[in-house]
């Protein structure tokens, strides 16, 4: 995806000739790009409704997410706060580190810790659908100049996850030649929180389930064999794509594995139901996971 350098307003600061003054100099620039942003947003109105539709719809997602989580606990008589979105600061993507709930009393069962576990990213991937339709469907298509190979140039390209090649596929839309809108990148962001949710590591979503549907055992070899595994993929997508994305993965689960995960206070068996849910749950992950979430180029 192609960028283009914005002019800052007003001049340096002066005493900029040592190390010193250059560091000093950083959040003059910080401060300059967020002013320049702002008064670009007001400038061109178009600019700021495109980002009010890639940020509602991002939080759409999380909400629904959270709230997967909020109204289990509530069911189960799990004491859990409301959720707590963290904000970025200005010039950071997507803008926004996610969100959590924070569970205060312990998980009465297996069942309950399968259900609460699996019911954010549920509810998320069921926002994320209409949302991804809606952005693949609008994509504005970028014909190739005469003699340009597709994927020319220089700049950061979001690899597509399966459930939008899918959406593609069903309506004959070419990924690889458009240029990605409010819509599509809020879906896109959705999906790989749900992925880096649902992996089978500690306290995540999947570790969760991972704990509820195998036990304390395979919870613990099950989420290194997943660490190991993505720091092989998160070194052949540097050297393959030029990217850093899959080292996100690698930092999310290298501290999730050392955190201890709480013994339910009953082990009853999950049930074929249930069971069944964690086969959707798998499909839904394949649906999101990018084992290579971008390509710089």
């Amino acid at each position: 995806m192609a960028g283009s350098d914005a002019d800052v307003a007003g001049g340096a600061p002066a005493g900029t000739g040592s190390i010193a003054g250059s560091i000093l100099l950083i959040p003059w620039y910080y401060a300059s790009s967020v002013f320049e942003i702002v008064r670009g947003a007001f400038t061109h109105p178009k600019s700021l409704e495109q980002g009010l539709v890639f940020s509602g719809s991002l939080l759409a997602i999380l909400t629904a997410h959270e709230f997967g989580h909020y109204l289990f606990c509530r069911y189960y008589g799990v004491d859990a706060t409301l959720p707590f979105f963290i904000p970025q600061p200005p010039l950071l993507i997507p803008g926004t580190f996610g969100a959590f709930i924070r569970m205060k009393s312990p998980v009465p069962s297996r069942r309950a810790l399968f259900d609460i576990g699996l019911a954010g990213p549920l509810a998320g991937f069921i926002v994320i659908i209409p949302i991804a339709f809606a952005g693949v469907l609008t994509l504005h298509h970028v014909p190739l100049l005469a003699g340009e190979a597709s994927g020319a140039g220089s700049g950061i390209t979001f690899n597509d996850p399966l459930l939008f090649r899918l959406i593609a596929r069903a309506f004959k839309i070419d990924l690889d030649n458009s240029a990605a809108n409010s819509l599509y990148l809020a879906a896109w962001f959705g999906a790989l929180v749900t992925a880096l949710n649902l992996m089978p590591v500690g306290q995540l979503d999947g570790g969760h389930g991972t704990f509820a549907a195998f036990g304390k055992f395979l919870h613990h070899w099950i989420g290194r064999v997943a660490f190991v595994t993505m720091a092989v993929i998160s070194v052949l997508g540097w050297f393959w794509h030029g990217s850093p994305s899959g080292f996100v993965y690698v930092v999310l689960l290298a501290v999730m594995l050392n955190v201890r995960h709480p013994q339910p206070e009953q082990m009853e068996p999950l049930g074929s139901m249930r069971v069944a849910i964690g086969i959707i749950t798998l499909i839904v992950f394949a649906l999101c996971f990018l084992p290579f979430p971008i390509t710089i180029t």
